[in-house]
């Protein structure tokens, strides 16, 4: 049976009526006496006693957990809060011949984030390419290939401005929310290690900053093979890249049974396109369908699985204003590909 909190008036009623009756007064005490006085000081300790009281009861339980106490919970089951990393990746700069780029030389993207060299680089043939690193943990560091950086302070013989390199600046995550890292703990509890079951590779997998879903396929490549891809839903795009693939394939290594054989690889993007006719039809409404839409994309597509026409026509229904509609395209279910996972594509509005 459940515990109800009293609240600082009932705690008050309650000393007060106990008071009465030790005392055996037969009417009710003066507005200003020392037996109220004591009663509310009483009571306002014992609220405060019950608050912290709730607030430990939520502490013995990881799913109710604040921060503090779900990273220790998660340490007791052997799991670590994933830190934010560092965007990296590389960038040209052009100039004259023989001018010196010192390692640590900072750059300036225009919004202020800020980057610096990794090591000592020499213009030859008009330009050079540089590895550099953000000063700055976290999603925020990326960039897009061709993002300008400016030279924080001027190099004699050196364009002050470079372009990011292609495959842009990435392998930048943000430290895990304390939900995220509750949802881990909670799977590790509730689907213990089983030595290599599909299971324990999700979770491997997830384990490395960034990753958010995960799918396991069994025999991938014939007997004693297992292929593993992946998303990682806080990056845009959320398919990941070599770099990330590989981050994800050599922790499976070190963690894997000695008899597997792992493939990691990104899938494949599929996107679905719409068309929809919608009464009432508003800005508004058009961006809660598409809302709705995507959100149940994000929740039912899986690589090589099939989201389902009725709940295409779902989504659109529970549009907050959504009277009517026709949806004119995909007229079937979609079903993917093995490695291609759906995604939410454009709508043309009819």
């Amino acid at each position: 049976m459940g515990f109800n909190r009293p609240t600082l008036q009932d705690i008050n009623d309650r000393i007060q009526t106990d008071f009465q009756t030790r005392l055996s007064t037969a009417g009710a005490f003066l507005r200003r006496s020392v037996i109220l006085v004591l009663g509310r000081v009483l009571a306002g300790a014992s609220h405060l006693l019950h608050g912290h009281l709730d607030f430990i009861s939520n502490q013995v339980l990881p799913d109710t957990a604040v921060k503090s106490y779900l990273e220790r919970w998660a340490s007791i089951w052997g799991i670590r809060k994933k830190p934010a990393t560092f965007a990296r990746g590389g960038m040209t700069l052009t100039g004259t011949n023989g001018s010196l780029i010192p390692a640590r030389t900072l750059f300036v993207r225009n919004d202020g984030a800020e980057y610096e060299s990794q090591a000592d680089a020499t213009i030859a043939n008009g330009s050079v390419t540089i590895a550099i690193q953000a000063l700055q943990p976290g999603s925020n560091g990326e960039a897009a290939f061709g993002v300008e950086l400016t030279l924080l302070s001027p190099i004699a013989g050196v364009n002050s401005t470079g372009l990011v390199n292609m495959g842009g600046l990435s392998g930048g995550n943000d430290e895990e929310t304390p939900e995220e890292l509750r949802n881990r703990l909670l799977e590790r509890i509730q689907q213990p290690p089983l030595g290599g079951a599909d299971q324990d590779y999700r979770f491997w997998a997830k384990s490395v900053p960034g990753v958010t879903r995960v799918w396991v396929y069994e025999e991938y490549l014939g007997p004693g093979t297992v292929g593993i891809t992946f998303v990682r839903d806080n990056d845009n795009p959320i398919i990941p890249d070599a770099t990330e693939v590989q981050e994800v394939a050599d922790y499976i290594e070190t963690v894997r049974p000695v008899t597997a054989h792992v493939t990691v690889f990104a899938p494949i993007p599929d996107p679905i396109h719409f068309t929809i006719s919608i009464f009432p039809d508003t800005p508004e409404i058009r961006r809660d369908v598409t809302a709705e839409l995507a959100d149940m994309i994000y929740r039912e597509a899986q690589p090589g699985g099939t989201v389902i026409l009725s709940h295409m026509n779902e989504a659109i229904s529970i549009a907050k204003g959504e009277v009517d509609h026709t949806l004119h395209f995909p007229v079937a279910d979609v079903v993917s590909s093995i490695g291609h996972l759906p995604q939410m594509g454009t709508i043309t509005w009819v």
